[in-house]
């Protein structure tokens, strides 16, 4: 099987797991993966609990659709991540509810919307900004993440949910489950407050965490 081949696999497998375990819903998100010449995105309005691999779309280096059904809007925003940090292999976006409830809610700062209160939300996502509302595709989405894209693993874009970004599109998808069951975890605890700086200066020496 071809790295394509094995790609459209994983964001098929990936896909399916977020839509029955609830971390989207209906046609909401979107998922793409770095080729070495251009990029796979699924297709827009597509549900991803059932996504067909064949059917997961193709964009050239270039930005032009080349195969499968008509990309998600939101490519400029993927490619955003992709064109400015050439160690990340693949996006994840979801509408995730504990989330953008938390959007709407208030999120703990705008630089860091979650207070680091678990070690496994340190080490796993670390800091996650919010950038204000703007409609679904707009570009001035996309400008924002290109200047932070290389400085943290995701951002949430208010009553949007979400968009994570790593090596693979399996670790994007952790990265973004171990980010909305800590907004769950936040909500529930009534606002936990952090770890304390000994326990965070700990992570950092022993896991490289990035906080």
């Amino acid at each position: 099987m071809s790295v394509e081949a094995k790609l459209r696999e994983e964001i098929c497998r990936i896909g399916a797991s977020l839509y029955q375990r609830g971390y989207t819903v209906g046609s909401a998100g979107n998922i793409s993966a770095r080729l070495d010449d251009g990029w796979l995105i699924t297709p827009t309005d597509a549900c991803l609990g059932f996504l067909d691999p064949a059917a997961i779309s193709k964009v050239d280096a270039g930005g032009n659709w080349v195969a499968g059904d008509k990309p998600s809007k939101t490519l400029v925003l993927h490619r955003a991540v992709y064109d400015n940090n050439p160690e990340m292999h693949a996006v994840v976006h979801t509408h995730s509810t504990h989330l953008v409830s938390l959007t709407i809610k208030g999120v703990w700062k705008e630089e860091d919307v979650l207070p680091p209160i678990t070690p496994y939300y340190v080490m796993k996502v670390g800091h996650i900004p919010l950038i204000k509302y703007a409609r679904p595709g707009a570009p001035e989405v996309a400008e924002q993440v290109a200047r932070i894209a290389t400085k943290v693993r995701g951002v949430l874009l208010e009553r949007l949910g979400p968009v994570v970004w790593e090596s693979s599109v399996s670790k994007a998808a952790f990265a973004l489950e171990e980010l909305e069951e800590t907004a769950k975890l936040w909500h529930l605890s009534g606002g936990a407050t952090g770890l304390e700086e000994p326990a965070l200066q700990e992570l950092r020496d022993v896991f490289k965490a990035r906080w």
